[in-house]
């Protein structure tokens, strides 16, 4: 009953959850036909199902050859992280792999055997992944082997230290994030699919990646102490705490929130940047790719302000909400109007004594500034009350069945989540 009184209270998701589930999600993730592909191919984009729910779909609905780019692009990263990750591997060896694992793309017989991470299998079966890598065009190759390298040396370096500065925090989410956002928008230009412009402009692409970032970096903060990590910086986090894992226990709600909110005020300046980046694209495709997951961040971010349950659980959108914004970010002016809403819910919940209340506000007209709306929202949903009606009774009838939505669909849903 938990579940329908959820529903209830948003109607519009049961109506975008059976859109959804009845055929709606083909016009942002079309089905690849994997059929005409050689065993290489097939076995990489396995890979990529395997070890990815929140990409997997939006890479496979790209056009043409930049499908197989990205495809590769992201399980040779994929490769990289599962070393960097993997606690088993001695520093001293661990170091040297990381800076020299883009060289491994021209060795066709390279693979690591001993890992244990879950995703080994793509370092297990790196001769495969590094062959499809040679079989693409040289321009994709120079842009991955790149990104590789230089993503390997800022995971090296952040291996023994840190997050302390802001901008360290700034350079982390660099190697992480930023560094894939421009090695993305490098690709896109590559393929001709679009301008030069968004390949050329670094400080765009590495916004978009670093918005990301520090969504999931503050969205995820409970999990990260659990795990013995630490991503938060402490030039913020050490005005309000001792250590970090203080601002969980409940006696330093009050201030834990402060830093959050800071902190969620910090990855708002890159908002502008992302809308920026946005209206250049001219491919439906790239767009929906790029477009769908900073929908999820806005919105993430609008979930977690001024909000004590970062400190106590999970904080994440509600599945309907996920494809209502899946579906509906397939333009520049939907996603204007979307960052407008959800900087708008945040604005409505700052703190007069929010310590960061003006910053939050300023950066918030800013945005404004950008998002307004100049006409009619016809891509945002309206519903009236005669609409709301019925919904509500589609969800009374309707809970039970939807309550067991196919595996698939729900994977779907889950990758706009994450």
């Amino acid at each position: 009953m938990e579940l329908l009184r959820k529903w209830l209270g948003h109607p519009e998701d049961i109506y975008n959850l059976l859109r959804f589930k009845m055929g709606g999600y083909r016009a942002v993730m079309p089905r690849m036909d994997t059929d005409s592909l050689g065993c290489g191919l097939r076995t990489c984009y396995r890979y990529l199902n395997q070890t990815s729910r929140s990409f997997a779909a939006v890479i496979q609905a790209l056009d043409g050859e930049l499908r197989h780019a990205v495809c590769i692009f992201y399980l040779v990263l994929r490769a990289l992280d599962t070393v960097e990750d993997d606690m088993s591997i001695p520093l001293d060896v661990k170091v040297p792999m990381l800076h020299e694992f883009h060289s491994h793309l021209y060795q066709p017989d390279w693979k690591y055997t001993e890992s244990k991470e879950k995703d080994r299998q793509v370092l297990e079966d790196f001769p495969t992944i590094s062959m499809e890598f040679r079989n693409l065009s040289k321009v994709y190759q120079d842009v991955i082997s790149d990104i590789c390298h230089k993503m390997g040396v800022g995971m090296a370096e952040f291996l023994e230290k840190k997050v302390d500065s802001q901008h360290e925090w700034d350079k982390y989410c660099h190697y992480v994030a930023g560094l894939v956002g421009i090695g993305l928008s490098r690709l896109f230009s590559a393929s001709e699919l679009e301008d030069s412009i968004v390949g050329q402009d670094t400080d765009l692409a590495n916004s978009m990646g670093l918005f990301l970032q520090k969504t999931n970096i503050i969205r995820d903060y409970l999990e990260d102490q659990m795990e013995g990590r630490e991503f938060w910086p402490r030039e913020v986090w050490s005005r309000y705490a001792k250590k970090l894992s203080d601002l969980a226990k409940p006696e330093n709600i009050d201030v834990a929130v402060q830093c959050l909110n800071e902190l969620i005020t910090n990855a708002l300046h890159h908002v502008p940047d992302v809308l920026t980046y946005l209206s250049r694209l001219k491919n439906q495709s790239v767009f929906n790719f790029c477009a769908i997951p900073q929908v999820m961040a806005i919105a993430t971010l609008a979930a977690c302000y001024n909000n004590q349950q970062v400190f106590r659980g999970v904080v994440k959108i509600r599945k309907g909400q996920a494809v209502t914004l899946m579906m509906d970010a397939t333009n520049i002016q939907a996603v204007k109007a979307i960052m407008y809403q959800y900087v708008e819910e945040i604005y409505q919940k700052i703190p007069s004594t929010d310590p960061s209340s003006n910053k939050t506000q300023q950066v918030i007209a800013s945005i404004r500034a950008m998002s307004l709306p100049s006409g009619p929202m016809a891509s945002r949903h309206h519903y009236s009350p005669i609409y709301l009606s019925c919904a509500m009774l589609l969800a009374a009838l309707s809970w039970q069945y939807l309550s067991t939505l196919s595996k698939a669909t729900e994977e779907f849903v889950q990758a706009g989540e994450n």
